[in-house]
């Protein structure tokens, strides 16, 4: 099973490059984190905020279609302030049950406006990453490490201590 997470934006900070890399360097080959990052929709020309959120909602799903893998398309989950706040121990159930499905699961962080309506619409699940509001940067940094405080409670390891 992969872990894709399809975020908007290209250049980040380099300690977010290098804690990112850290985190996905730590997962076991059959749990892969992987990052793509997508073109951000320029907002300078007149562009209203919901049309670039549309406009990156279509590379978003240009990037899920390419992702699937054996004709399956991965499950969809958006980060969203108004997604399911979960702690820990119910992010390591999801994970598991994320791979009890078998299909890969992507997770979908917005642009500086958020997702597109249509494309939260679509996903199968909403999940709310923290109550503050994060950079960018660092709001992938704290998935990726969530995603592996839930992977080492669901493997026993002592990185998480309850």
């Amino acid at each position: 099973m992969k872990l894709l997470v399809l975020a908007i934006g290209h250049r980040q900070p380099a300690w977010a490059d290098a804690a990112w890399s850290e985190f996905a360097r730590r997962f076991p080959a059959e749990l892969k984190l992987e990052l793509h990052a997508i073109k951000a929709e320029p907002r300078q020309g007149g562009r209203t905020p919901a049309q670039c959120m549309a406009a990156e909602g279509q590379r978003i799903e240009a990037a899920l279609a390419a992702c699937a893998r054996q004709g399956r398309a991965p499950r969809r989950i958006v980060l969203d302030e108004r997604g399911t706040r979960l702690a820990t121990p119910q992010l390591a159930a999801r994970l598991q049950a994320w791979r009890e499905e078998g299909r890969d699961a992507a997770l979908l962080i917005g642009g500086p406006d958020g997702l597109d309506a249509a494309l939260v619409q679509r996903a199968d699940e909403s999940l709310r990453l923290s109550d503050l509001t994060l950079p960018h940067a660092l709001a992938r940094v704290v998935l990726a490490e969530a995603l592996y405080r839930a992977h080492t409670l669901l493997e026993g390891h002592p990185y998480h201590r309850e």
